[in-house]
């Protein structure tokens, strides 16, 4: 197990390679600081070289994330200093966002608490959310005058509809757990007391998938609604090959003939060890 004690976070490597990455300022409802921007542009390359297979994204203390540090902003406004290399900022955080989009492994949030702003879209860039009855989200942007940034008009459009996205994006408002599971972004609702818990039961539960096919499923459905089928295919054709000389095709296969257990079968409990 690797421990790496960042900024404003913590991540922790277990020695299965599932990946804990937890926001640690409880008591400001976990903004979304420039420190903590910054470890997550750390954290998501060392996810990617410390041999990693599943992601947890967790908000310690009862909240995921309230969004950007409003306090700090409206420092930066007194001192003039607010519109200052912003587009620069937002560029600079999108190389990240994307690469936390693009990891080649699932990624659960497990949402407790509020979810607002920049701490809706960090959950949207997740594959699954799992949330708490006390969660909530938010897209807050406009209530400060601001628009809807951290890749918010891309993502949402795609997990809701267009025109719920809209009304959600536009209006600003709260939308409890129970919505969020009604509109489809979250997958399920657990207690806060195994939110934890159950995330990463779910993340043991892949580690068992042959991991190239995993990541390029994870890669190809994610630009589903970008490309059209022709593109898809091409692509689809060139990762297919990646697939069949991996290992554990050709495992799967001799277990298949050999009438044995599949090592990854989502609809068992116990996958077969080794």
């Amino acid at each position: 197990m690797t421990t790496h004690e960042l900024r404003e976070s913590r991540l922790v490597i277990d020695d299965e390679g599932i990946a804990v990455f937890e926001h640690l300022r409880p008591e400001a409802r976990n903004p979304l600081s420039m420190a903590l921007r910054s470890d997550y542009a750390d954290m998501v390359e060392r996810v990617r070289t410390d041999g990693a297979r599943v992601l947890v994204l967790a908000g310690g203390g009862g909240a995921f994330c309230g969004g950007a540090d409003v306090k700090t902003m409206h420092a930066r406004l007194s001192d003039g200093t607010q519109a200052a290399g912003v587009r620069e900022r937002l560029l600079d955080m999108h190389q990240w966002l994307q690469r936390l989009r693009d990891l080649e492994m699932p990624v659960i949030a497990a949402v407790d608490g509020p979810a607002w702003g920049g701490g809706f879209a960090l959950a949207l860039c997740a594959d699954f959310i799992l949330a708490t009855p006390r969660a909530s989200f938010c897209m807050v942007f406009l209530r400060i005058g601001a628009l809807p940034d951290m890749g918010a008009i891309h993502m949402l459009p795609r997990a809701v509809g267009l025109m719920r996205a809209k009304e959600l994006l536009m209006t600003g408002r709260r939308i409890d757990a129970e919505e969020a599971l009604r509109l489809g972004f979250v997958l399920s609702l657990h207690s806060p007391q195994t939110l934890q818990r159950d995330a990463l039961a779910m993340a043991r539960r892949f580690l068992a998938a042959p991991r190239v096919a995993l990541g390029l499923t994870k890669r190809l459905t994610n630009r589903a609604y970008e490309l059209d089928s022709t593109e898809l295919a091409e692509l689809e054709a060139c990762a297919q090959v990646a697939c069949l000389i991996e290992p554990d095709h050709a495992d799967a296969l001799g277990r298949f003939v050999r009438r044995e257990p599949m090592r990854y079968d989502w609809d068992r409990r116990d996958p077969p060890a080794g």
